[in-house]
């Protein structure tokens, strides 16, 4: 067996190797897994990074969202306030027309009491002219019967032809 393998051969060889070896442990295996630590600690702080901006990204839409519905209570009580000032100022509005209604309405009836009262007056003027004026001609005539009978018809017949 001796012909077959050769010892020095076989050494050289796994010495070879073992130089290889450390040589590539030393330069290039040792950058290569520091690169590749460096990388995984840079992909690790960068997920800490996303993980951060998403808490934060969170927090803050948790916070608009506290906002906006707060905003939409004060919407809501601002249109019911208007509604309220609009009902009260529409309750207003109507009370001042009604009291102004009113005011007319009592005007005009203390009008037409002062004309009826005028007209009373008128009346009362013209039926003493009237009857100052028919016994004025009854005195004036002689007092017998048929003759004031006919003085009276007269008398009602001017008052009708003048009404």
């Amino acid at each position: 067996m001796n012909g077959l393998i050769d010892i020095r051969q076989v050494l050289t060889q796994i010495l070879g190797f073992l130089i290889l070896l450390w040589g590539m442990k030393k330069f290039a295996w040792g950058p290569i897994l520091g690169t590749l630590e460096a990388r995984r600690q840079k992909i690790a702080g960068e997920f800490a990074e996303a993980d951060k901006r998403q808490a934060l990204a969170d927090e803050t839409r948790a916070k608009l969202e506290a906002q906006i519905r707060d905003i939409e209570n004060q919407k809501r009580v601002k249109i019911q306030e208007g509604v309220a000032e609009g009902h009260r100022v529409a309750a207003e509005i109507q009370a001042q027309a009604q009291k102004t209604a009113h005011d007319r309405i009592v005007h005009a009836e203390e009008e037409i009491a002062r004309e009826l009262e005028k007209s009373k007056e008128l009346l009362k003027e013209q039926m003493i002219r009237l009857s100052l004026r028919g016994a004025e001609k009854i005195l004036r005539e002689k007092l017998d019967d048929p003759h004031q009978h006919k003085l009276v018809s007269e008398f009602i017949d001017e008052v009708g032809a003048g009404a």
